[in-house]
């Protein structure tokens, strides 16, 4: 039996979602993250899973950067976003990000059931209104090509500056000097193409499904 991978952070959805799973494939091996940080760690854990059901909003994740990073780290693995963002154009963008299918948080058991089934036998699947749903912008899909390039310290630095934190808020929460923090920022500029920790962490919002809820980094002088 297929191993299945769910991260999200709201118990009860993870029950009724494991629940879903295994109505639908009786046996099926599930192993479960309620954040980012948790997922990268269980991901590694279980590199051979077959499918990863992952919900947009969770901590750790901003939108889409989270699965744009998770799918530069392992390609091999598919992604099933599974989210109460039912939008058409949320679902296409999932699919440019490299998703391979969108499940709403409202379907039911047999629509699961589909949607994991078809993905497992290595096609797409998402509600039929995402297709009629425009492409992601260029400058969109541009940020994301960069963020892939991010290793993941750096990658989790961007997403510390993104909250708001100061360097050395950072070097204390991540363990290492606010010098060794001060080079992630300036490589994570350099990858960017940004001058500065505001329009990195603008660029980086780009990929945001509420982009009005971003926090701005303090000036640190650049």
């Amino acid at each position: 039996m297929p191993t299945l991978l769910i991260a999200d952070d709201h118990p009860l959805f993870r029950e009724a979602l494991r629940g879903a799973v295994q109505r639908v494939m009786p046996g099926v091996k599930l192993h479960e993250a309620d954040s980012v940080d948790a997922l990268y760690v269980l991901v590694d854990a279980h590199p051979d899973a077959d499918l990863l059901l992952m919900d947009l909003n969770m901590p750790g994740a901003h939108g889409f950067n989270a699965l744009v990073h998770l799918r530069a780290l392992h390609p091999q693995l598919p992604v099933v976003i599974v989210s109460a963002r039912e939008e058409p154009a949320v679902m296409r963008r999932a699919l440019d990000h490299g998703a391979l299918g969108f499940i709403p948080k409202s379907a039911d058991s047999d629509t699961i059931g589909q949607a994991i089934g078809a993905v497992l036998d290595g096609e797409r699947w998402v509600p039929d209104e995402a297709h009629s749903a425009p492409a992601t912008s260029r400058d969109e899909q541009e940020t994301a090509q960069r963020l892939r390039d991010l290793t993941p310290q750096q990658f989790k630095v961007l997403q510390m500056l993104g909250a708001g934190r100061l360097n050395k808020q950072i070097a204390y929460d991540l363990g290492v000097s606010e010098a060794t923090i001060k080079a992630h920022v300036t490589a994570i500029l350099r990858k960017l193409h940004v001058t500065n920790r505001t329009q990195a962490v603008l660029a980086a919002g780009r990929l945001a499904v509420d982009p009005d809820g971003l926090v701005l980094p303090p000036d640190e002088g650049e």
